[in-house]
């Protein structure tokens, strides 16, 4: 009976908690409306935003909406719209903001058929400033580089004896460090667009969104939108900012900075939208002009015959196509796209320079003279300026499971940061970050030789047989000659498809797994040991991780950034440290 009576008790708590949790976390019945941005959201004070309540199931006769007990029109001081079609109803007032920090409770009621359905949302507006202020942010992201890649860049950039690395990292130099999480609020994994979007903005979103709440707009650019870093410092302060990568810049790492779309995808539209005075980058540098250049030109993905590389000089841009033009330029603003799609990788523009993998583009520059040519230019805006620095490729590279590629682009980026600590130690206006969007399932097992006549898994050194590995830098410019020593490291995969496991690099990049029917097999054109994979077939490349991310931090308003932080907060993280105000 005694335990009968417990039993009942325990299941009485356990309803009470869960309760108590979807008052917490706004859980809701799909008949419910859907309040956009979603509860917990947190905003800088006066950070503008599309506010959005739709009715998925059915529509609604009326929607009624309240902001701490007023209603939303008078709350936000202008009217809203509502629409009921298509069997979506919806109320919407767009470019509002909330104007003073604290708390914010928003309720919405939907009506249909006799009855009612309620939701409500709970938002915290910030508007906390560092006493020591940053003039500047650069923030690093190396795609994808997860703890494992750095500790792999560190193993071939510094070297290790005895248990002892030669140095430590640029990035690792930094005074604070955090552990940032990566999730996006529709899914355990992300993508780079909805983790690059929460450091842009402040705000989660869902996979392949950026700068945006996803509604039931079948126009990727018309939903509700959040204001960005970069479009809050050019509208109340006058900033500079500046997008560099390796990739496509239209990509989802450096798009995110600045877009609002549904659909990362939409890269053309991506490309004309740098345009926008309200987030225009006066420094645009890294690959993709197959979006700026007309139809009619070879190798173009537009659809129409704009030239955006005229439009852009009309703003008074200068182009470069290449490295030799890149460091020509002298003025304030410089539109540079040095490949049609991404920029090579370190190995194959530096080391290997195969000219099938190459192909026209042999004059690229590195990400290092980038970084140096952003800053020359961005620090010439007495209001500051925001940076965004991209090593795009650590991520790519790991996709198709070529970690040595992946490794390679990470010092890089390395040194990248390095310039940027030079530059900050300079003036001490400046805070710099170093993290990654998300993270890969890559891990170092041990290490990878074959002087025993021993390949494949037989040759891979675990425990006390992993011996160190060989990697030498004899210029000592950061990079080991050979990326193929005697003695490498064995890097594992959590996550991949069917592939030929083979622990040494290529020296023509290859894709691990091909789609053969409604199968994925290992490409047929690599060797190795055949290995099954662990994916769904519908994957032909290893994918993202949920694993939370490093974060290095250095210079003003580096106090806030430490412990566990939701990739959101490092938003709130760069604005506290320059000081913004979405009301000025």
């Amino acid at each position: 009976m005694r335990l009968a009576r417990c039993a009942r008790a325990k299941g009485r708590i356990r309803g009470l908690a869960f309760l108590a949790a979807a008052v917490v976390y706004g859980w809701a019945r799909s008949a419910d409306p859907v309040i956009l941005p979603i509860d917990r959201a947190k905003f800088l004070a006066g950070q503008k935003f599309d506010f959005l309540v739709e009715a998925r199931e059915g529509g609604a006769e009326a929607i009624s909406v309240s902001l701490n007990g007023r209603p939303a029109e008078e709350f936000f001081g202008k009217a809203g719209e509502f629409k009921n079609a298509g069997g979506v109803a919806s109320y919407r007032i767009n470019g509002v903001a909330f104007n003073s920090p604290g708390l914010v409770e928003a309720v919405a009621t939907a009506k249909r058929g006799g009855g009612t359905a309620s939701a409500r949302a709970r938002y915290s507006v910030a508007g906390e400033k560092a006493e020591r202020r940053a003039k500047n942010v650069i923030l690093f992201i190396g795609d994808g580089m997860g703890l494992p890649i750095r500790d792999m860049a560190r193993i071939l950039s510094r070297n290790i004896g005895e248990g002892k690395y030669g140095d430590i990292l640029e990035m690792e130099k930094l005074t604070n460090v955090a552990i940032v999480t990566t999730s996006g609020y529709d899914s355990l994994v992300t993508d780079s667009a909805n983790s690059a979007s929460a450091y842009a903005t402040g705000h989660k979103s869902v996979v392949n969104a950026m700068g945006v709440y996803e509604s039931s707009d079948k126009n990727p650019q018309d939903h509700p939108k959040v204001e960005n870093l970069a479009e809050i410092g050019i509208r109340t302060r006058g900033m500079s900012v500046g997008l560099v990568t390796t990739s496509n810049i239209t990509d989802a790492t450096p798009a995110a900075m600045i877009a609002h779309t549904r659909r990362r995808a939409e890269q053309n539209f991506i490309a004309q939208d740098m345009l926008n005075p309200a987030h225009m980058p006066e420094v645009i540098l890294g690959g993709g002009s197959r979006h700026f250049l007309p139809q009619s030109t070879p190798g173009s993905k537009r659809t129409d015959e704009r030239n955006l590389v005229e439009e852009f000089r009309a703003k008074g841009f200068e182009f470069a196509g290449n490295r030799a033009e890149m460091l020509k330029v002298g003025g304030n603003r410089i539109l540079g796209l040095f490949n049609l799609d991404n920029l090579n990788v370190y190995l194959d523009r530096e080391v290997f320079k195969d000219p099938e993998t190459l192909g026209s583009f042999t004059d690229q520059p590195t990400l290092v003279e980038m970084t140096e040519k952003a800053i020359e230019i961005l620090s010439r805006n007495p209001n500051g300026f925001f940076l965004m620095v991209e090593g795009a490729c650590v991520d790519k590279q790991l996709h198709t499971m070529d970690w040595q590629r992946s490794v390679y682009d990470a010092i890089e980026l390395d040194q990248a940061v390095g310039v940027a600590r030079r530059f900050a130690a300079g003036n001490g206006e400046t805070l710099i970050l170093v993290t990654a969007d998300h993270s890969h399932g890559a891990s170092i097992t041990g290490t990878y030789h074959e002087r025993d006549g021993r390949k494949g898994r037989h040759a891979v050194r675990t425990y006390a047989n992993s011996v160190f590995p060989t990697f030498a830098d004899r210029d000592g410019d950061g990079f080991p000659e050979d990326p193929d020593p005697e003695v490498t490291l064995a890097v594992h995969f959590a996550n991949h498809p069917d592939f030929n496991a083979d622990y040494h690099v290529k020296r023509v990049p290859t894709a691990p797994a091909i789609k053969a029917g409604e199968q994925v097999v290992a490409n047929p054109q690599t060797e190795g040991e055949p290995t099954p994979g662990n994916l769904p077939h519908s994957e032909t490349q290893e994918v993202h991780s949920a694993d939370s991310v490093p974060l290095n931090a250095g210079g003003p308003g580096e106090e806030y950034f430490r412990g566990v932080m939701d990739n959101t907060e490092v938003f709130h993280g760069m604005a506290r440290a320059l000081g913004l105000d979405g009301r000025e």
